[in-house]
């Protein structure tokens, strides 16, 4: 016969164990400490705010997903540092991806504040912005503005002037290079937004994927949006000259990169060096979409 203090263990265990749920992308977890309130939720909302670590976890010392290898890194949320972003105003920044880790670019985070403002890339740099949450303005050398919304996006060229303000606060992904230039080949600024680039043909694959940048020579890199739906996954098991910076934006699933296998979900950062071995499946009960860094139109030499 148990004793009452045995008793009474267990039934805090069960009570514990019933405490878990499963979340709404599938993903057996404690109950979030964020409201479950949709309202005045943004598309990608679960890039600020994951949810695949359970709460249980969150303060656990030691404990994060992130992951950093000679040919890949992933870099999650809880391991996320902030800090003033230089020559901006108001801006903290997460560098997620630079030539520190063996990348020709960088990528980080930049969360602007009330007031707040871009500085300019160093000279031959270009940019390219996308908006996660939050509006932005951005304006250029010749006074014309645009107001950037979720889901929009720029390309600002090398030495191009320009200005990017926040009023209230936003989440930009910002990826910068130096520009591979090429003798009479100039590159333009490009506003624009997903929802309004076409959908590429992509034969032997069921994904659905759009280029946010022109194909044409003068690009040095082009940024993709995929989109699977759950159980899709890559058929080619990638293995090319090119590297990448990825941000999940929505929905989570199992990337294989080299000889690893990871669990992923939106808000985790992804850098594939050349020729690493990758691979994807959209898993849960929601789309999986990731914004991609990929260098195209110069030859490797």
């Amino acid at each position: 016969m148990r004793c009452p203090l045995q008793a009474s263990l267990i039934l805090l265990t069960t009570l514990c164990l019933l405490d878990l749920v499963v979340s709404e992308d599938g993903f057996c977890s404690a109950p979030s400490v964020i409201s479950s309130s949709t309202d005045s939720k943004h598309l990608y909302w679960k890039v600020t705010n994951p949810t695949l670590s359970p709460s249980h976890l969150q303060d656990l010392p030691g404990f994060t997903r992130s992951v950093y290898k000679r040919d890949h890194a992933l870099i999650t949320p809880e391991s996320q540092v902030f800090s003033p972003l230089p020559e901006w105003v108001n801006t903290l920044a997460a560098y997620l991806i630079t030539p520190a880790i063996g990348s020709h670019f960088v990528m980080y985070l930049a969360k602007m504040q009330g007031n707040s403002q871009s500085g300019l890339p160093a000279h031959d740099v270009e940019r390219f912005v996308f908006v996660v949450q939050g509006t932005v303005t951005l304006t250029n050398v010749s006074s014309v503005s645009h107001k950037l919304e979720v889901d929009s996006y720029a390309y600002l060229p090398p030495n191009f002037e320009h200005i990017i303000k926040c009023d209230a606060s936003a989440t930009l992904v910002v990826f910068e290079r130096r520009h591979a230039s090429l003798e009479n080949h100039f590159t333009e600024q490009i506003v624009g937004s997903t929802d309004r680039q076409p959908l590429i043909d992509t034969p032997g694959e069921i994904f659905e994927l759009r280029k946010l940048l022109p194909t044409s020579t003068p690009y040095d890199f082009n940024v993709h949006i995929m989109d699977f739906q759950p159980g899709e996954y890559l058929n080619v098991k990638e293995v090319h000259y090119n590297q990448h910076g990825l941000l999940l934006l929505e929905g989570q699933g199992i990337y294989r990169l080299s000889d690893s296998w990871y669990p992923v979900q939106s808000g985790d950062a992804i850098w594939m060096a050349p020729f690493v071995p990758q691979w994807y499946a959209a898993l849960g009960k929601t789309r999986s979409r990731y914004l991609l860094y990929k260098d195209v139109n110069r030859n490797p030499l």
